[in-house]
């Protein structure tokens, strides 16, 4: 239950008959990821630019990770990974870097209640 939620956010609930529960957080997870690329948002993936480590990617890219499929998506249409000026000059561009972090990570909690529910510590 938790894979299938982490996957396709909303879908742990809808498979538990939870429609509401899954439309509004399924819903939130999609709208908040397609803003955060809408808006410039960046993607991060472990690499190394030359400035810095790698190693300091590895926590947003964990974060967008959790946005399941859509990143999985994204990074085989190669879609909201590159770095370029065009992006980081927009006026938006850091919100949309939230908003991406942000549909990860409420799909992380999403998840987990789906499997709370499934596994009976929760209602």
């Amino acid at each position: 239950m938790g894979l299938v939620a982490w996957l396709v956010p909303g879908a742990g609930h809808a498979m538990q008959g939870r429609w509401i529960r899954a439309a509004i957080l399924g819903g939130a997870v999609y709208t908040a990821f397609i803003s955060g690329l809408a808006m410039g948002g960046h993607l991060f993936i472990l690499k190394s630019d030359g400035q810095s480590s790698a190693l300091y990617q590895l926590p947003p890219m964990i974060a967008n990770l959790g946005s399941g499929l859509l990143y999985i998506i994204c990074w085989i249409l190669d879609t909201g990974f590159a770095d370029d000026a065009v992006n980081a000059a927009r006026a938006t561009y850091e919100y949309g870097n939230t908003f991406l972090l942000i549909a990860g990570l409420l799909n992380y909690l999403a998840m987990l209640d789906a499997f709370d529910i499934a596994a009976g510590r929760k209602e």
